[in-house]
């Protein structure tokens, strides 16, 4: 992707080194259990019931490296491009897009969500308009999911800022109150379909990067390795040798990829009904 010299968001607040502390810990199963339901976009609001934490904060700023420092002026660029993107597709519509806030985190973070530790992956929170990521997770990316490349990187933060466009549009407070209503397994296919609109949201702003000629040869294959490695199916295979689908809460490898690549094709907010597609 074309970033270098390009405009970062003033939106981005660095709380690395200062988080939350988890307490209590977590063990395999717990990472495993964080993974699969909020990987990429879940509430960890929901799951954190059982997890105490308190708050450190330390005077010393934050040493980053050099790696962590390309890669925070990286993430802002995509935020800033995100922010341009919705601004002028909100516009279209005749509303207005107000910008999220990006939060650089390192092992754990208070949110309006609760304390959340690193081990869920990047997540947004509609109760505070704020994406939170440890850039720890580029690692894993490239090391854990096979899936390296800046623009994977920012299918992640542009999938984040989708769950942001979903707030604004209301889709979270429709969404919400049917978790008192529906079965675990009911609710399952709502969460499903909320994730695979986040990915048809990251695809729109991916087709407006092209549109400006900001990919470069092999980023929509990134995008789509990585849509791919974070897909119900493939996480639960890989962590327990088969997969469960009554319990996938983002959809599988190929509807992630499916729904990323139509918002890619399409540009629209319209063409992103997961609600009332005919199939998923």
């Amino acid at each position: 992707m074309k970033w270098q010299g390009r405009r970062g968001s003033s939106n981005v607040e660095d709380r690395r080194g200062r988080g939350a502390v988890v307490g209590g810990g977590l063990g395999i199963g717990g990472v495993i259990v964080f993974l699969i339901i909020t990987l990429l976009g879940g509430n960890p609001g929901q799951i954190l019931n059982g997890v105490t934490g308190g708050s450190s904060d330390t005077s010393a700023p934050y040493q980053e490296t050099a790696q962590e420092k390309e890669l925070s002026q990286f993430v802002s660029v995509v935020l800033a491009d995100t922010e341009d993107v919705w601004k002028e597709v909100f516009r279209q519509k005749g509303m207005t897009y107000e910008n999220p806030t990006l939060v650089l985190y390192t092992d754990s973070v208070q949110s309006a969500c609760g304390v959340t530790g690193s081990q869920v992956g990047p997540f947004y929170c509609p109760g505070d308009h704020k994406l939170y990521i440890d850039l720890s997770f580029y690692d894993e990316l490239k090391q854990q999911f096979n899936a390296p490349g800046d623009f994977a990187m920012a299918y992640v933060i542009a999938h984040e800022v989708g769950h942001h466009v979903q707030t604004l549009l209301g889709t979270m407070d429709k969404v919400a109150p049917q978790r008192q209503k529906l079965s675990e397994t009911e609710y399952n296919k709502i969460q499903v379909k909320l994730e695979l609109q986040a990915d048809y949201y990251a695809g729109v702003w991916a087709h407006y990067a092209q549109g400006q000629d900001l990919l470069e040869e092999g980023d929509l294959d990134e995008a789509l390795t990585a849509a791919s490695a974070v897909g119900d199916d493939t996480i639960q295979k890989k962590a327990r040798g088969y997969a469960v689908p009554e319990s996938f809460t983002h959809g599988t490898s190929e509807q992630r990829k499916r729904w990323f690549y139509k918002g890619f094709e399409n540009g629209t907010i319209e063409g992103g009904n997961t609600f009332t597609a005919a199939s998923l």
